[in-house]
Parts: structure tokens; sequence; C-alpha cells
């Protein structure tokens, strides 16, 4: 199997298509975290191509850069943010930093987590200092950046949160509890935000998606992994940077406006509700 059919992302020949496909996301800044590797990065290149401008923010400022100068380089604006979800301050001096530049604050994609080089084992074996850490970036990230990103949102009376799950959610997948349970925290997160913040023309949705290989080395799940669970999909093949990307622009468009509280799941058929 090619790294092309397994869903590898390669930014050299990615082609996302220059028309927009939503014009409401014109102009929009959408700030995503944990865009500067992996499936962030791809939503960044997705919705620079719908006009939209992101907001690369990722612990690793470099890496951030690195995908803001990716976008400029085909004509698109973006910014860069270093910032660790998991502290207050550091959520409230990114919002601050995009407001004090583009006025507005449109998107926010809670994306960043901890999974790629997590301990896979029983949860009685999990060492009790990386299950906090998981909970601290992946929940509380979540929460933290929301708190700080709303209150734009609140003042234009439009906006879209989109909180990040996981099929392995629905499958109870062993061997990774504090991931699965984090990201089992999603959907209560996100369905209590929308009846808080609907009022205000808000919506807030959890977005599943499902297996994809990227450039970030997984050690915890080795390749022949991705094809054993590829295979119980009702479309046998793994996820694309396209399958995901045009998912989520759909979940932040002027399009979905009617669509809040709810999950989307974009796994191939792996998981029904």
């Amino acid at each position: 199997m090619s790294d092309t059919e397994i869903g590898y992302i390669d930014y050299s020949t990615l082609n996302v298509d220059k028309n927009a496909t939503y014009d409401s996301l014109r102009d929009r800044v959408v700030l995503i975290t944990g865009a500067g590797q992996a499936i962030g990065r791809g939503y960044a290149h997705y919705f620079s191509a719908q006009g939209a401008i992101p907001v690369i923010a990722d612990i690793n400022g470099e890496n951030a850069e690195k995908v803001k100068q990716e976008i400029e380089e085909k004509q698109g604006k973006a910014m860069a943010i270093e910032v660790d979800v998991a502290d207050e301050q550091s959520n409230i001096d990114m919002v601050d930093k995009i407001l004090a530049q583009y006025g507005r604050l449109d998107v926010l994609i809670n994306n960043a987590a901890i999974f790629s080089q997590i301990t896979m084992a029983p949860f009685w074996e999990l060492p009790v200092d990386e299950w906090k850490r998981a909970v601290d970036v992946n929940v509380n990230g979540a929460f933290l950046c929301s708190r700080a990103a709303v209150h734009p949102m609140i003042e234009a009376k439009w906006g879209r949160i989109i909180n990040v799950s996981s099929g392995t959610m629905m499958m109870g997948r062993p061997n990774y509890l504090h991931y699965i349970t984090t990201k089992a925290a999603m959907i209560g997160m996100s369905r209590s935000m929308a009846r808080e913040v609907g009022p205000y023309g808000i919506t807030v949705n959890t977005f599943w998606p499902g297996v994809m290989q990227t450039e970030v080395e997984r050690p915890s799940v080795p390749r022949e992994m991705f094809k054993t669970m590829t295979a119980t999909q009702a479309l046998p093949r793994q996820a694309t940077i396209h399958d995901l990307a045009k998912a989520m622009i759909f979940l932040c468009s002027d399009e979905a406006a009617y669509i809040t509280g709810q999950g989307m799941i974009v796994d191939g058929g792996q998981n029904f509700i």
C-alpha cells in the first residue's frame, strides 16, 4: 500500500481548490490549535483556500511559522502563534494578539491534543502524570481556549466552535483510556456550550475524524494496525486530508448555521450512531 493510499499528507503536492466553495468563510479569522503539523496543518491550508485567514496556533512556534510560510507561498494570508493551550494566560495572550492584528475572531477549532506519543497500556499501568497531562491539554485546553475566544464571537453575534473528538472514542478502544476519556469529554462540552452560546448566533459542534496517517510518527500505532482498522470500515480506505477538511469547512460555514450541539463523524463508516 502506497503512502498516498494510506492518507499521508504531502504538502509539496497538496492541491486545494482555489475557488472558494463557501463564500461565507472569506475573510473569516479561523483559529486552529495544534495546526503546526498533521491534520491541523491540512485544515489551515484548506481554510486559506476558502479565502479565510487561518491562525496557526501550536506549542511548537517554529512549526507554526513554517505552516504560515507554506500558506503565504500560495498567496494566502495566515498568522502563526506559539501557545500552550493548557495555560490560561497563554490562551488569553493569543486571543489578544489575534484581535490586535485583525479585530475579529470568527472560528475556533480545538484541535490540539496529546496522542501520538502517549503510552498504550491497560489503565492500571498508565502513568498518572501522563493521565493528568492528557486531561490538561485535551480537555482543559479546549475549555480555556474556548473561554478566551468566545468573547469576540459574542460581540459579533456570530461564531463557530468545533471541538475535535475521535472516532476511536466510539469503539472504546482498549489501552487508550486517557485519550478515549478526554475525547469523550468533547461531546458533553460541546452540547453544554451550544446551549449557552446559541442565543448569540454561535454554533458549537464536535468533529470525529477517522483513521488517517500523517507525517507525525506514532510509535504506539504501527502501520499494520492502520490497515487492520481500515478493513473494518464500510469504505475500506484511510481518510485523506481532503475528506476531513471539506467536512470541517462545511461545519464552519453559513450553510451549517442551523447545526449545533451535534457530532459529525467522518470515518468511512467505521462507526454508526
